[in-house]
């Protein structure tokens, strides 16, 4: 069953062209990586799937359970079941993680028709996920993000992410700056939600990450455009190689 669809995608910055034709399927229950050098559009395109603002579809497809995502706001992409995990988490100052994600997990809750949570139903459920991954009681407390080292940004993500129990996760680069102990974290955090009903688009640059996401597909993006596809195995050529027969393609 196709959870994903994106069809001949064009996109621009400004006057710039980014992405120049995509297309890519990912079915419930698969987990698909991107990789690829900068500036190649892939964080261009975890962006436009999750509807931020700058970027301008010029042509072509992105559908969600056969839903147009192109012709939805962000945040009903992300009632619709998009969960973007960023490269870089924004800060916000004032607002408690724990106020945050009760008001993702309602804002959601509310889509499907469903009653707010209960305060003490809430408190049960974050308390079993943060022990889960290993987050400490104090940082739920703290304003989202502000003052988070690398690695407590990305746990923050992964428990926003288990908590929202998305349809769609795409992962933009969320190794990026994680020490190995991090990485095993966000990690198990992401292959605890594996499953039939969900995928996963795991946009990065390296390899290590997927020795631990173990991904269905591995896409080679460069210039805008998907030029090759394979199994895991890709990942590890990529590795060992580089980019450079793919940019010179």
């Amino acid at each position: 069953m196709s959870l994903l669809e994106i069809k001949n995608l064009h996109a621009k910055v400004g006057d710039k062209e980014i992405l120049k034709g995509i297309s890519l399927t990912i079915n419930a229950g698969e987990v698909h990586a991107i990789m690829g050098p900068n500036g190649t559009g892939k964080s261009t395109l975890s962006n436009v799937i999750a509807g931020r603002d700058g970027y301008d579809v010029t042509s072509g497809e992105v559908l969600l359970d056969g839903q147009n995502l192109l012709e939805m706001a962000a945040d009903a992409r992300a009632r619709a079941g998009v969960f973007l995990a960023f490269q870089y988490p924004v800060e916000i100052p004032g607002v408690s993680t724990s106020a945050f994600l009760k008001t993702a997990i309602n804002a959601k809750r509310r889509g499907e028709g469903k009653p707010d949570i209960d305060a003490v139903d809430f408190l049960k459920l974050v308390k079993a996920k943060t022990k889960a991954l290993g987050i400490a009681d104090d940082m739920i407390r703290r304003p989202l993000n502000v003052g988070f080292s690398g690695g407590e940004k990305k746990r923050a993500e992964v428990l926003q992410m288990t908590l929202l129990e998305p349809r769609l996760a795409v992962l933009d680069e969320t190794d990026s700056g994680l020490d190995i102990d991090a990485l095993k974290v966000v990690s198990e955090g992401v292959n605890s939600l594996r499953g039939p009903d969900r995928g996963f688009l795991v946009i990065t640059h390296y390899q290590r990450l997927l020795n631990y996401i173990v991904p269905d597909y591995v896409h080679v993006m460069t210039g805008g455009r998907i030029v090759a596809s394979g199994g895991k195995e890709l990942a590890e050529q990529l590795e060992a190689e580089g980019y450079a027969k793919y940019q010179a393609a």
